[in-house]
């Protein structure tokens, strides 16, 4: 189970991650997306499902957004109401900063009373005001550490440009934080310096490492590519040019997501960070949600190869019916 093995720092954990329906979306719609999410998902061989929240992050740059930004759906309400079917943890998105710390408190007796786990954000923009803490939301959690585990998110963009995620990591991991869920990897060299860095952080403070779980997306257009791109995710300009240039951008980028999940698995096995896969769709094309729910199969199968899963149920049926959930 998802709780055990973040606990013992087990490595080849795999998550799925997708986003509520639109807001608009009515209630008879928004149980048939969830119909269709549940049948797409229950085959895979997941250890957990990220609900995320979102946010509108268009204040954090100047410019444009590639797709126009529309609220969603709660995604504890969602998952709650919606996807009781798929016997999995939830994992929550929520940014701590929106909400009071009554609210934020409430909110975690729900999470607990479903047996769902949460994962605090930071907030939109630089400039928003912030009403309760990321560590002020961590000291709500204690209550609930006996029976449950909260996760974090990091960025390797961001220990790119300021070199100190891997302590960023440790000091959310002494308040109780024992996993963490990075951004979208297309620079697989900035992913292995956050280990390296963690590591040898891990080893001078005499601490345990958390584990990464790294997100791999794959990418079948080029308004997707423009899109991750505005979400601050770093693809090397030779890769970027490789995937506009190719045949078929989608088929690509599923190879860049294999053999990037491939070198990560071989370097982190020889140092000393617990690692797993999270795979998600950033956008609505029935073929790039297919290749991502194909993406589980296949990372999955590679972690069996190693050892890291037992081999159950990666299979995928071949009348799945489509879903559109972002």
């Amino acid at each position: 189970m998802f709780l055990q093995k973040i606990r013992s720092g087990q490595s080849g954990i795999l998550t799925y991650g997708i986003t509520p329906p639109k807001a608009e979306t009515g209630p008879e719609r928004t149980a048939e997306i969830a119909q269709r999410t549940l049948a797409r998902l229950q085959p895979l061989d997941i250890d957990a499902l990220i609900v995320y929240d979102v946010q509108d992050e268009s204040a954090r740059t100047p410019e444009e957004r590639p797709f126009p930004f529309l609220n969603a759906h709660d995604p504890f309400d969602f998952a709650s109401r919606y996807l009781g079917a798929l016997e999995i943890p939830k994992i929550i998105y929520r940014p701590a900063g929106k909400f009071t710390g009554a609210e934020l408190s409430r909110w975690l007796d729900d999470l607990q009373t479903h047996q769902f786990y949460p994962v605090f954000v930071g907030v939109p923009a630089p400039d928003f005001v912030v009403k309760t803490t990321l560590k002020e939301a961590y000291a709500l959690w204690k209550k609930h550490e006996a029976s449950s585990v909260i996760g974090a998110v990091t960025i390797p963009e961001r220990h790119q440009a300021l070199r100190d995620e891997d302590k960023r990591i440790l000091d959310k991991a002494a308040s109780g934080v024992s996993y963490f869920v990075s951004q979208c990897i297309f620079n697989v060299d900035y992913a292995k310096k956050i280990v390296d860095d963690l590591c040898l952080t891990c080893r001078e403070r005499q601490v345990p490492p958390p584990a990464i779980i790294f997100t791999l997306t794959a990418c079948g257009s080029l308004k997707t590519l423009h899109f991750m791109e505005w979400l601050g995710i770093h693809i090397p300009e030779d890769l970027k040019e490789e995937l506009k240039h190719a045949d078929d951008m989608l088929e690509r980028s599923v190879k860049v997501c294999l053999d990037n999940a491939a070198e990560l698995m071989a370097f982190c096995a020889e140092r000393c960070v617990p690692f797993g896969f999270n795979i998600e769709s950033v956008a609505i094309q029935k073929d790039e949600i297919e290749a991502s729910v194909d993406l589980v199969r296949q990372i999955g199968a590679m972690l069996i190869a190693r050892g890291l899963r037992k081999p159950e149920a990666l299979y995928l049926p071949d009348n799945t019916p489509e879903i559109s959930v972002l």
